[in-house]
């Protein structure tokens, strides 16, 4: 892909449009991810844990990122050793939402825990989808227009969320049609897998180099 180079005034406008994503991650994911956590304990729904506790890493993630954005912007350059650090803090989110939600879909399997329906946990989740496609894709056009591996991780997150989402949809709704309480747990460790993908990139620095391919 050829790299087009960015008047100064274009990076600010880019970056400044990076951190105002970021922040409203910050928001929204903080608000769902508290209705989510609530509705996933009261119908005993792991995924819908997860899908929760996934909000929380990602606002997390989205903090992090804010924060160097900011200073990015107070100090007119990027302290590239400082947003090494905080990419593989962010990577780190990702392995943990792996960690955890593998964990509580095999403790479901193995207990065979029947979870309740949840209208709640639905529409949050349907939302969700609606929601955070066009989030992770503002993302992405400014890390891919930025070049920047901080801002592509943040939308790698906000991905991981869309997949959670979609996933967790599909295995609580296909639960309340078919009674089949394993789709839960197995919902969730599709997603798992997903997390370590995205969080060994993040890792590693290559998601520019990826998206690359993606043009």
């Amino acid at each position: 892909m050829t790299t087009v180079e960015l008047s100064a005034p274009e990076v600010e406008r880019l970056t400044r449009r990076g951190l105002r994503l970021a922040q409203f991650t910050v928001a929204y994911n903080v608000v769902e991810g508290i209705i989510a956590i609530t509705a996933g304990v009261m119908a005993g729904l792991v995924s819908v844990i997860g899908f929760g506790i996934d909000s929380g890493i990602e606002s997390i993630a989205a903090f992090l990122v804010a924060l160097r954005l900011s200073a990015r912007l107070r100090h007119g350059e990027a302290d590239e050793e400082k947003e090494r650090l905080v990419l593989r803090a962010v990577a780190v989110t990702f392995f943990i939402l792996a960690a955890y939600v593998t964990i509580e879909g095999i403790r479901s399997l193995v207990d065979s825990a029947r979870p309740d329906a949840s209208p709640i946990a639905l529409v949050l989740l349907t939302t969700s989808v609606v929601v955070m496609p066009l989030l992770a894709a503002a993302k992405r056009r400014v890390g891919l227009a930025l070049r920047d591996n901080l801002i592509l991780a943040d939308a790698a997150e906000t991905r991981i969320c869309v997949l959670l989402s979609i996933s967790t949809l599909a295995g609580i709704g296909l639960f309340q049609l078919t009674g089949a309480a394993w789709l839960d747990p197995v919902a969730g460790f599709v997603i798992a897998a997903f997390a370590i993908h995205e969080g060994r990139e993040a890792w590693e620095g290559e998601l520019v180099e990826d998206d690359d391919y993606d043009e």
